[in-house]
């Protein structure tokens, strides 16, 4: 996406500490303005590659210290994500959520983390909820889950009992 686009000319985004494909950004496939367009043709340091190379995590495990960050819509206080769905309602699809989870957990010191907003509808609905939503998917499963971060802090679930994970949960809901 454009947002790239200033993180790598500012010198944030550099790819110097992957193992793999070191100083390259990987992508399968782009999305955004003409300026995007603009910054990738020619650009020795963009590799774009198939979908199932770049979603693979056995790929994505070969970085070591491999962070994964992805947003979901609703987490439950057992730590099953939901990032399709809200109950019977498809939103999105999978993308490769469980794909860098998985690739993250199979790195060497990686780790994966649940970004989200505690609550939705404007504050009147948390998003840390007991239970999914009737009928919603889980996206990734209670045990790939090592972080859940909102505005109220970090829950470390990677390792904790049923009991431990719903008191961290509590912890960052709104």
């Amino acid at each position: 996406s454009d947002g790239v686009i200033d993180l790598v000319e500012s010198g944030v985004v550099n790819g110097s500490k992957k193992t793999l494909h070191p100083g390259k950004l990987v992508a399968t496939f782009l999305m955004g303005t003409r300026r995007l367009y603009d910054f990738v043709d020619k650009n020795a340091c963009v590799e774009m590659r198939p979908v199932d190379y770049v979603n693979d995590p056995r790929v994505i495990a070969q970085n070591e210290k491999m962070v994964s960050i992805n947003s979901c819509i609703e987490v439950d206080l057992m730590g099953q994500v939901a990032s399709e769905t809200i109950g019977l309602k498809q939103f999105s699809g999978t993308g490769g959520q469980v794909d860098y989870v998985r690739g993250a957990a199979w790195s060497a010191g990686g780790k994966s983390i649940m970004a989200m907003p505690s609550t939705a509808a404007k504050g009147k609905a948390s998003r840390i909820v007991p239970f999914l939503a009737q009928g919603a998917a889980v996206t990734t499963s209670r045990n790939d889950v090592d972080y859940v971060v909102t505005e109220y802090g970090i829950a470390r679930l990677k390792g904790k009992t049923l009991k431990q994970r719903a008191r961290a949960l509590i912890a960052v809901a709104h």
